[in-house]
């Protein structure tokens, strides 16, 4: 999730728009962005970006493309122990 300043400041094109349910029940049509490289500790992905809000949110399926695990105690991201030092890609 990005918000309308940031899709501006990047360029992004709008390519169309999905319905989108919030955590407090309401729901809406928000803008998708085109596809945008997404980098963090050193991991490459790409996705599209649901356009709403002022913060940025990284969803469960980015984390998991980049193969990247929630540490909820500490507050981080941590690499998958299982293969640290490079993301894995699942194919199913």
């Amino acid at each position: 999730m990005i918000s309308e300043e940031i899709v501006q400041k990047l360029g992004l094109r709008i390519r169309g728009q999905q319905k989108a349910k919030y955590a407090d029940g309401r729901e809406g049509l928000v803008g998708v962005t085109e596809a945008l490289l997404i980098e963090c500790e050193g991991r490459q992905t790409t996705e599209d970006a649901l356009v709403t809000g002022d913060a940025v949110l990284i969803g469960q399926v980015v984390l998991e493309k980049l193969d990247f695990l929630v540490d909820c105690k500490n507050q981080r991201l941590i690499p998958n122990p299982a293969h640290p030092d490079y993301r894995i890609t699942y194919i199913l």
